[in-house]
């Protein structure tokens, strides 16, 4: 082969060299302060870690659990997309019940918390929607402390305060991209797009004004101690403005008591119950529901439900689904370098109803899906055990709630 011969043969595979080499090196390095929460390719690419330690969080035994966990931590998650934020400042997995102090709790529905949530590190808060008890608060460190960021749990209020203010119609469709859509699926699929367009539309003022409505920047408690009001902003966020406001809930700080409470008003048609938590069994026997203000929301919840349910049947809460019926809303995102998964829920099974807020804290598993998966754990224990086709035993703050309190 001759000299010329030989440099033609070598030449295009140089040129491609070349080429793909000085792409590489122009390619621009992407940096987002927050996790794309909720879009079909991260749940996608996040599914299967969350798949493999929602089966740990129901082993009974805690030698069991501790293994498989750390055989999950070692081999079992996927390399999956590199989740801007870390490095993580909350450790994934804790005892999260050391400190807490149960005299007052219904212990029936702590076990069936504490086993949901096994040994991640996080919160899981449990009230009854018809009067505001709080019947357990499993890490009462962090359900009592200064809140997070709700990421995309915000959207509840904001679909609310849309409705509310007739900026929004149930079948009335934004056009996203090449789509149009509705209220439902996007709270069903929580799209940002949608919910930061509806935030821009509605303006600040009148998205603060709904906010403090139902419960942020306020003590969702009485008396509670140790309850600490979160935070809501006084002006639009820095960051992205209105639309990351209500999209990510950027600027707040939301605690599992907030979301309990407004999750509970949704829940019973719009009372918005001071939550009381019973420190002991006598506090229990006299314990009296106490409104706070009542919501006009009644005719609005018909229209954000069935979003919140199709969250669970076919959405971002799909691990939450099991036998009887579930209305919820995931939220997924980074606070100060920790990753948070929320999930605010209630059921409709058998003679009672409870809202179940869980929240997860720090590295990647800890996500809004995997926060239903728990929910979902926690509501099928208790109606393996018939919780939910007891009936209410007879108090004065079941009469109270019933008659008095509520006729008003």
């Amino acid at each position: 082969m001759n000299r010329s011969s030989f440099f033609r043969l070598i030449r295009f595979p140089l040129v491609v060299l070349l080429g793909s080499v000085l792409c590489f090196a122009v390619t621009p390095v992407r940096k987002h302060r927050h996790y794309a929460s909720h879009t079909a390719a991260v749940h996608s690419a996040v599914a299967a870690p969350g798949a493999h330690v929602a089966l740990v969080a129901r082993v009974s035994a805690p030698s069991q659990a501790a293994t498989i966990h750390k055989a999950v931590a070692r081999t079992s998650v996927p390399a999956g997309p590199v989740i801007a934020g870390g490095p993580w400042t909350e450790p994934t997995y804790a005892d999260s019940t050391v400190g807490d102090h149960v005299d007052g709790e219904d212990l029936e529905v702590r076990r069936a918390a504490v086993e949901a949530l096994g040994e991640f590190n996080g919160s899981v808060v449990v009230v009854d929607p018809s009067n505001g008890r709080v019947l357990t608060m499993v890490n009462q460190r962090v359900a009592l402390g200064s809140g997070f960021q709700p990421c995309s749990t915000i959207k509840v209020s904001v679909a609310l305060a849309g409705l509310s203010e007739k900026v929004i119609q149930p079948a009335g469709k934004f056009r996203v991209g090449n789509l149009r859509m509705d209220l439902t699926y996007a709270l069903a699929h929580s799209n940002n797009y949608y919910f930061a367009t509806l935030g821009e539309k509605l303006g600040f003022e009148k998205v603060s004004y709904y906010a403090h409505l139902f419960g942020y920047g306020e003590n969702a408690g009485l008396n509670i101690a140790g309850e600490q009001p979160g935070r809501y902003p006084t002006a639009p966020p820095a960051n992205g403005g209105v639309g990351m406001l209500t999209s990510f809930g950027e600027g707040i700080s939301q605690t599992p008591l907030q979301l309990a409470a407004l999750m509970s008003a949704v829940a019973n048609g719009g009372t918005l119950y001071y939550l009381q938590y019973p420190r002991n069994q006598e506090e229990v026997k006299g314990f009296i529901p106490r409104v706070k203000r009542r919501l006009e929301i009644g005719g609005l919840i018909p229209l954000v439900e069935p979003g919140m349910r199709g969250a669970v049947e076919f959405g971002t809460a799909h691990r939450a689904r099991e036998d009887g019926p579930i209305a919820g809303k995931t939220g997924t995102c980074t606070d100060n370098h920790t990753h948070l998964g929320w999930f605010g829920s209630y059921n409709d099974i058998g003679n009672r109803k409870l809202v179940a807020v869980v929240l997860l804290t720090g590295g990647r598993p800890a996500i809004g899906p995997l926060a239903a998966g728990i929910a979902g754990d926690f509501y099928r224990r208790l109606n393996q055990r018939n919780y939910f086709g007891t009936s209410q035993a007879f108090t004065p703050a079941s009469l109270i709630s019933s008659h008095i309190c509520c006729s008003k």
